[in-house]
Protein backbone atom coordinates (compact mmCIF):
# COMPACT_ATOMS: atom_id res chain seq x y z
CA UNK A 1 0.00 0.00 0.00
CA UNK A 2 0.80 3.86 -0.34
CA UNK A 3 2.05 5.63 2.97
CA UNK A 4 3.69 9.26 3.92
CA UNK A 5 6.25 9.30 6.28
CA UNK A 6 9.56 10.42 7.57
CA UNK A 7 12.58 8.57 8.37
CA UNK A 8 14.27 11.64 10.09
CA UNK A 9 13.71 15.13 11.32
CA UNK A 10 13.79 17.28 8.52
CA UNK A 11 12.50 20.98 8.17
CA UNK A 12 9.43 21.24 6.48
CA UNK A 13 11.74 23.56 4.00
CA UNK A 14 13.25 20.12 3.19
CA UNK A 15 11.34 18.45 -0.22
CA UNK A 16 12.78 15.25 1.76
CA UNK A 17 11.09 15.78 5.07
CA UNK A 18 8.40 13.78 4.48
CA UNK A 19 8.29 11.25 1.87
CA UNK A 20 6.35 8.47 -0.02
CA UNK A 21 6.91 4.99 0.05
CA UNK A 22 5.30 0.88 0.10
CA UNK A 23 4.57 -1.16 2.59
CA UNK A 24 2.72 -4.11 3.60
CA UNK A 25 -0.98 -3.67 4.26
CA UNK A 26 -1.26 -4.28 8.35
CA UNK A 27 -3.14 -7.20 9.17
CA UNK A 28 -5.84 -6.55 12.18
CA UNK A 29 -5.43 -7.99 15.41
CA UNK A 30 -7.96 -9.48 17.46
CA UNK A 31 -9.60 -6.45 18.61
CA UNK A 32 -8.34 -4.36 15.58
CA UNK A 33 -10.46 -3.39 12.45
CA UNK A 34 -8.70 -2.45 9.22
CA UNK A 35 -10.04 0.61 7.20
CA UNK A 36 -9.35 2.29 4.28
CA UNK A 37 -8.65 5.78 4.58
CA UNK A 38 -10.64 8.26 2.84
CA UNK A 39 -9.46 11.43 4.94
CA UNK A 40 -7.09 12.66 7.28
CA UNK A 41 -7.13 15.37 9.71
CA UNK A 42 -3.79 17.22 10.74
CA UNK A 43 -2.59 17.96 14.16
CA UNK A 44 0.48 19.71 16.33
CA UNK A 45 1.10 16.33 17.20
CA UNK A 46 2.19 15.03 13.72
CA UNK A 47 5.20 18.10 13.52
CA UNK A 48 5.95 16.74 17.19
CA UNK A 49 6.31 13.22 16.09
CA UNK A 50 8.29 14.04 13.15
CA UNK A 51 10.77 16.35 15.29
CA UNK A 52 10.95 13.46 17.36
CA UNK A 53 12.93 11.43 14.80
CA UNK A 54 15.80 12.69 15.11
CA UNK A 55 18.51 14.22 12.90
CA UNK A 56 19.88 10.51 11.83
CA UNK A 57 18.16 8.31 9.31
CA UNK A 58 15.64 5.17 10.38
CA UNK A 59 15.78 2.54 8.90
CA UNK A 60 11.95 2.75 7.53
CA UNK A 61 9.56 5.55 7.80
CA UNK A 62 7.41 6.28 10.83
CA UNK A 63 3.98 6.42 9.30
CA UNK A 64 2.24 9.64 11.17
CA UNK A 65 -1.24 11.07 11.39
CA UNK A 66 -3.74 10.75 14.38
CA UNK A 67 -6.93 11.54 12.54
CA UNK A 68 -9.00 9.77 10.03
CA UNK A 69 -12.27 8.80 8.77
CA UNK A 70 -12.92 5.75 6.35
CA UNK A 71 -14.23 2.30 5.86
CA UNK A 72 -13.93 -0.94 7.16
CA UNK A 73 -12.36 -3.61 5.33
CA UNK A 74 -11.62 -6.10 7.68
CA UNK A 75 -12.38 -7.05 11.03
CA UNK A 76 -10.56 -9.04 13.87
CA UNK A 77 -11.34 -11.98 15.78
CA UNK A 78 -13.12 -10.32 18.75
CA UNK A 79 -14.34 -7.47 17.40
CA UNK A 80 -17.99 -6.33 18.12
CA UNK A 81 -20.37 -3.41 16.84
CA UNK A 82 -19.35 -3.33 13.61
CA UNK A 83 -19.27 -4.72 10.38
CA UNK A 84 -17.39 -4.39 7.00
CA UNK A 85 -18.56 -1.44 5.04
CA UNK A 86 -19.02 0.40 7.96
CA UNK A 87 -18.28 4.17 7.89
CA UNK A 88 -15.86 5.24 11.01
CA UNK A 89 -13.70 7.76 12.64
CA UNK A 90 -11.23 8.20 14.67
CA UNK A 91 -7.89 9.58 16.64
CA UNK A 92 -6.04 5.96 16.58
CA UNK A 93 -2.74 5.30 18.73
CA UNK A 94 0.55 7.13 19.00
CA UNK A 95 2.31 3.84 19.46
CA UNK A 96 1.21 2.28 16.50
CA UNK A 97 1.65 3.40 12.70
CA UNK A 98 -0.58 6.39 12.19
CA UNK A 99 -3.51 7.10 9.03
CA UNK A 100 -1.56 8.80 6.23
CA UNK A 101 -1.27 5.68 4.27
CA UNK A 102 -4.60 3.98 2.14
CA UNK A 103 -5.06 1.57 5.38
CA UNK A 104 -4.55 1.39 8.40
CA UNK A 105 -5.41 -1.13 11.40
CA UNK A 106 -6.90 0.31 14.51
CA UNK A 107 -8.09 -1.06 18.04
CA UNK A 108 -12.38 -1.28 17.28
CA UNK A 109 -12.58 0.30 21.14
CA UNK A 110 -11.86 3.53 20.43
CA UNK A 111 -13.25 4.25 17.25
CA UNK A 112 -16.90 4.94 16.48
CA UNK A 113 -19.15 5.23 13.76
CA UNK A 114 -18.73 9.06 11.66
CA UNK A 115 -21.98 11.24 11.59
CA UNK A 116 -23.91 9.54 8.94
CA UNK A 117 -24.79 12.95 7.00
CA UNK A 118 -21.26 14.55 7.52
CA UNK A 119 -18.60 13.52 4.84
CA UNK A 120 -15.63 12.03 5.42
CA UNK A 121 -13.32 15.15 5.17
CA UNK A 122 -15.93 16.62 7.78
CA UNK A 123 -15.92 13.70 10.23
CA UNK A 124 -11.99 13.30 9.43
CA UNK A 125 -11.46 16.78 11.20
CA UNK A 126 -13.02 15.81 14.51
CA UNK A 127 -11.80 13.16 16.60
CA UNK A 128 -8.02 13.80 18.49
CA UNK A 129 -9.50 17.75 18.69
CA UNK A 130 -13.29 16.60 19.69
CA UNK A 131 -11.62 13.68 22.21
CA UNK A 132 -9.27 16.25 23.82
CA UNK A 133 -11.90 19.33 24.47
CA UNK A 134 -14.57 16.42 26.04
CA UNK A 135 -12.28 14.81 28.47
CA UNK A 136 -10.60 17.56 29.59
CA UNK A 137 -13.91 19.43 30.53
CA UNK A 138 -15.84 16.49 31.57
CA UNK A 139 -13.40 14.23 32.87
CA UNK A 140 -10.30 16.19 33.92
CA UNK A 141 -12.18 19.45 34.95
CA UNK A 142 -15.45 18.10 36.25
CA UNK A 143 -17.22 20.16 34.56
CA UNK A 144 -20.87 18.73 34.34
CA UNK A 145 -23.98 20.41 32.34
CA UNK A 146 -25.49 23.19 34.79
CA UNK A 147 -28.47 23.28 35.80
CA UNK A 148 -30.13 25.97 37.68
CA UNK A 149 -26.33 27.26 38.28
CA UNK A 150 -25.83 30.19 36.93
CA UNK A 151 -21.99 32.70 35.98
CA UNK A 152 -20.37 29.49 35.39
CA UNK A 153 -17.59 30.55 32.42
CA UNK A 154 -14.73 28.83 31.07
CA UNK A 155 -11.67 31.28 30.01
CA UNK A 156 -10.42 28.60 26.86
CA UNK A 157 -6.87 30.22 25.56
CA UNK A 158 -6.05 29.98 21.88
CA UNK A 159 -10.23 29.38 20.77
CA UNK A 160 -9.52 29.52 17.24
CA UNK A 161 -7.40 26.48 17.22
CA UNK A 162 -8.21 22.89 16.85
CA UNK A 163 -9.07 21.71 20.65
CA UNK A 164 -10.45 25.34 20.70
CA UNK A 165 -12.61 24.70 17.76
CA UNK A 166 -14.17 21.83 19.34
CA UNK A 167 -13.78 23.05 23.36
CA UNK A 168 -16.40 26.10 22.50
CA UNK A 169 -19.22 24.33 21.03
CA UNK A 170 -18.91 21.52 23.90
CA UNK A 171 -18.63 24.31 26.40
CA UNK A 172 -21.65 25.49 25.45
CA UNK A 173 -23.58 22.67 25.39
CA UNK A 174 -22.69 22.09 28.71
CA UNK A 175 -24.23 25.65 29.78
CA UNK A 176 -20.54 27.76 30.25
CA UNK A 177 -20.29 31.10 29.18
CA UNK A 178 -17.26 31.21 27.18
CA UNK A 179 -14.75 34.11 27.36
CA UNK A 180 -11.91 32.50 24.20
CA UNK A 181 -8.79 34.20 23.42
CA UNK A 182 -7.91 35.28 19.95
CA UNK A 183 -6.11 38.03 18.47
CA UNK A 184 -6.99 38.63 15.02
CA UNK A 185 -10.28 39.37 12.81
CA UNK A 186 -10.17 36.22 11.21
CA UNK A 187 -9.32 34.31 14.63
CA UNK A 188 -12.05 36.36 16.56
CA UNK A 189 -14.56 35.81 14.03
CA UNK A 190 -14.05 32.21 14.30
CA UNK A 191 -14.58 31.63 17.79
CA UNK A 192 -17.78 33.74 17.57
CA UNK A 193 -19.13 31.85 14.78
CA UNK A 194 -18.63 28.52 16.94
CA UNK A 195 -20.71 30.37 19.95
CA UNK A 196 -18.04 31.77 22.01
CA UNK A 197 -20.14 34.99 24.02
CA UNK A 198 -16.67 36.87 24.95
CA UNK A 199 -13.45 37.51 22.65
CA UNK A 200 -10.21 38.81 24.30
CA UNK A 201 -6.96 39.11 22.37
CA UNK A 202 -3.60 37.24 24.11
CA UNK A 203 -1.52 38.92 23.04
CA UNK A 204 -2.43 41.90 25.45
CA UNK A 205 -2.54 41.28 28.85
CA UNK A 206 -5.90 39.29 30.32
CA UNK A 207 -7.20 40.47 33.33
CA UNK A 208 -7.43 43.87 32.33
CA UNK A 209 -9.80 42.97 29.40
CA UNK A 210 -11.29 40.26 31.40
CA UNK A 211 -12.63 42.61 34.37
CA UNK A 212 -14.00 44.90 31.55
CA UNK A 213 -16.37 42.01 30.63
CA UNK A 214 -17.07 42.00 34.35
CA UNK A 215 -15.17 38.73 35.16
CA UNK A 216 -12.88 39.09 37.92
CA UNK A 217 -11.93 35.34 37.82
CA UNK A 218 -13.15 31.98 36.77
CA UNK A 219 -14.15 28.89 37.77
CA UNK A 220 -12.84 27.30 34.87
CA UNK A 221 -9.58 27.90 32.69
CA UNK A 222 -8.62 25.68 29.58
CA UNK A 223 -4.58 26.68 28.53
CA UNK A 224 -4.67 25.28 25.26
CA UNK A 225 -1.72 26.90 23.83
CA UNK A 226 1.60 27.85 25.91
CA UNK A 227 1.72 26.69 30.03
CA UNK A 228 4.64 28.42 30.49
CA UNK A 229 3.63 31.97 29.03
CA UNK A 230 0.02 32.29 30.43
CA UNK A 231 0.80 30.02 33.95
CA UNK A 232 1.09 33.31 36.04
CA UNK A 233 -1.75 34.75 34.39
CA UNK A 234 -3.40 31.63 35.16
CA UNK A 235 -2.71 31.57 38.48
CA UNK A 236 -3.94 34.69 39.11
CA UNK A 237 -7.39 34.59 37.06
CA UNK A 238 -8.66 31.21 38.13
CA UNK A 239 -11.51 31.59 41.17
CA UNK A 240 -10.44 30.07 44.28
CA UNK A 241 -11.72 25.73 44.01
CA UNK A 242 -11.69 26.56 40.71
CA UNK A 243 -9.90 24.48 37.62
CA UNK A 244 -7.08 24.76 35.04
CA UNK A 245 -6.99 22.59 32.40
CA UNK A 246 -3.40 21.79 30.44
CA UNK A 247 -2.33 20.11 27.31
CA UNK A 248 1.00 21.39 26.51
CA UNK A 249 3.46 20.45 28.58
CA UNK A 250 6.11 22.91 30.13
CA UNK A 251 9.74 24.03 29.41
CA UNK A 252 10.36 25.03 32.66
CA UNK A 253 9.75 24.52 36.27
CA UNK A 254 6.09 25.94 37.53
CA UNK A 255 5.30 27.47 41.05
CA UNK A 256 2.69 25.13 42.42
CA UNK A 257 2.84 27.15 45.64
CA UNK A 258 0.52 30.53 46.29
CA UNK A 259 -1.72 31.91 44.95
CA UNK A 260 -2.49 28.48 43.50
CA UNK A 261 -2.20 26.83 46.59
CA UNK A 262 -4.07 29.74 48.84
CA UNK A 263 -6.88 28.84 46.13
CA UNK A 264 -6.85 25.10 46.18
CA UNK A 265 -6.92 25.22 42.76
CA UNK A 266 -7.42 21.89 40.81
CA UNK A 267 -4.65 21.71 37.98
CA UNK A 268 -5.25 18.66 35.55
CA UNK A 269 -3.45 17.57 32.32
CA UNK A 270 -5.24 15.89 29.28
CA UNK A 271 -3.72 13.90 26.81
CA UNK A 272 -5.84 12.23 24.37
CA UNK A 273 -3.61 8.70 23.74
CA UNK A 274 -3.05 7.95 27.48
CA UNK A 275 -5.95 5.38 27.39
CA UNK A 276 -4.38 3.47 23.85
CA UNK A 277 -0.84 4.14 25.17
CA UNK A 278 -1.81 2.01 28.49
CA UNK A 279 -4.11 0.44 27.32
CA UNK A 280 -6.54 1.52 30.51
CA UNK A 281 -9.32 -0.24 31.49
CA UNK A 282 -11.77 2.39 30.21
CA UNK A 283 -10.04 2.33 27.06
CA UNK A 284 -13.22 1.76 25.23
CA UNK A 285 -14.23 5.21 26.58
CA UNK A 286 -12.73 6.85 23.19
CA UNK A 287 -15.18 5.36 21.33
CA UNK A 288 -18.32 6.03 23.60
CA UNK A 289 -17.18 9.02 23.39
CA UNK A 290 -16.97 9.31 19.98
CA UNK A 291 -20.61 8.27 19.57
CA UNK A 292 -21.93 11.04 21.73
CA UNK A 293 -19.92 13.66 19.82
CA UNK A 294 -20.77 11.72 16.46
CA UNK A 295 -24.89 12.20 17.67
CA UNK A 296 -23.58 15.95 18.78
CA UNK A 297 -22.91 16.30 14.58
CA UNK A 298 -25.93 15.05 13.20
CA UNK A 299 -28.22 17.19 15.60
CA UNK A 300 -25.83 20.52 14.88
CA UNK A 301 -24.99 20.67 17.88
CA UNK A 302 -21.26 20.18 17.22
CA UNK A 303 -19.83 22.26 14.11
CA UNK A 304 -18.36 21.60 10.87
CA UNK A 305 -14.60 22.64 12.44
CA UNK A 306 -12.56 22.25 9.17
CA UNK A 307 -11.60 25.00 7.40
CA UNK A 308 -9.16 24.19 4.87
CA UNK A 309 -8.95 21.01 2.71
CA UNK A 310 -6.11 19.46 0.42
CA UNK A 311 -7.15 17.16 -2.05
CA UNK A 312 -4.29 15.68 -3.07
CA UNK A 313 -2.49 13.01 -0.98
CA UNK A 314 1.29 13.57 -1.64
CA UNK A 315 4.22 14.42 0.05
CA UNK A 316 4.20 18.20 -0.97
CA UNK A 317 0.55 18.38 -0.04
CA UNK A 318 1.76 16.87 3.71
CA UNK A 319 4.41 19.05 3.89
CA UNK A 320 2.29 21.87 3.15
CA UNK A 321 -0.16 20.87 5.79
CA UNK A 322 2.58 20.41 8.35
CA UNK A 323 4.03 23.74 7.76
CA UNK A 324 1.33 25.50 8.56
CA UNK A 325 1.05 23.34 11.39
CA UNK A 326 4.45 24.80 12.34
CA UNK A 327 3.48 28.56 11.79
CA UNK A 328 0.45 28.17 14.35
CA UNK A 329 -1.27 30.20 12.00
CA UNK A 330 -3.81 27.93 11.19
CA UNK A 331 -7.43 28.10 12.60
CA UNK A 332 -10.17 25.20 13.38
CA UNK A 333 -8.72 22.18 11.27
CA UNK A 334 -7.16 21.24 7.94
CA UNK A 335 -8.23 17.92 6.52
CA UNK A 336 -6.16 16.09 3.44
CA UNK A 337 -8.48 14.20 1.60
CA UNK A 338 -7.49 10.76 -0.19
Amino acid sequence: MKAIGATQHLPVTDPKCLVEFECEKPTPGPQDVLVKIKAVGINPVDTKIRASLGESPNESPRILGWDASGIIEELGSEVEHFAVGDEVFYAGDVTRPGSNAEYQAVDSRIIAHKPKSWSFVEAAAVPLVGLTAWELLLERMCVHALDDETDKAVLIINGAGGVGSAMIPIAKMLGLEVVATASRPETSSWCKTLGADHIINHREPLRPQAEALGFDSFPYIANLYDTDHYWDTTADLIAPLGSIGLIVGPTKNLNLGDPLKSKCAHICWEFMFARSMHQTPDMHRQGEILSDIADLCEQGVFPKIHTRTLDSFTPESMIEAHATMEAGTAHGKLVVEL
